[in-house]
């Protein structure tokens, strides 16, 4: 018995359960409000669908993106990879790629033709995955400020 082929559609509320379950997988802490405010407000920030790959009719991984609209300054040509997750059982298999490639093809519909990603310095997995969607280091800077208390 062979496995299916990912299927790559738009985000449905339905799908937050999953969603909140691989963020654990991945990250080991349990986030529900999080995700359910991020999934409400996806579509009501961006022209862009969040998008999830479904196996065999089970989620196995998501994304968000957005374009600019001019936040903060930045043209509206600019689109930005907020979060991307697949299930741990499920990674190495080109759901990531995928997942991107579906949602690169959406921004390309609404003009964006650069593409900007917030990587950990040190999380050499996702750098490795970034680098072979062809993301190279753009010339903004992330700048950090810690608050005491």
């Amino acid at each position: 018995m062979s496995v299916q082929e990912p299927i790559i559609r738009i985000m449905k509320e339905e799908d937050l359960e999953r969603i909140i379950e691989i963020d654990f997988k991945v990250l080991g802490e349990r986030r529900p409000d999080y995700w359910e405010r991020k999934v409400e407000m996806a579509g009501k920030k961006s022209p862009l669908p969040s998008l999830v790959a479904e196996i065999e009719g089970k989620v196995v991984g998501f994304v968000f993106g957005e374009a600019s609209g001019w936040e903060y300054g930045v043209p509206e040509n600019i689109g930005w990879i907020d979060t991307i997750g697949v299930d741990p059982t499920s990674q190495k298999k080109g759901i990531g790629g995928l997942l991107m490639k579906e949602l690169l093809n959406y921004m390309k519909k609404v003009d964006v033709d650069t593409v900007y990603t917030l990587v950990n310095w040190r999380d050499w997995e996702l750098l490795r995955f970034f680098d072979t969607m062809g993301f190279n280091k753009g010339d903004m800077i992330n700048l950090e400020l810690k608050i005491d208390d």
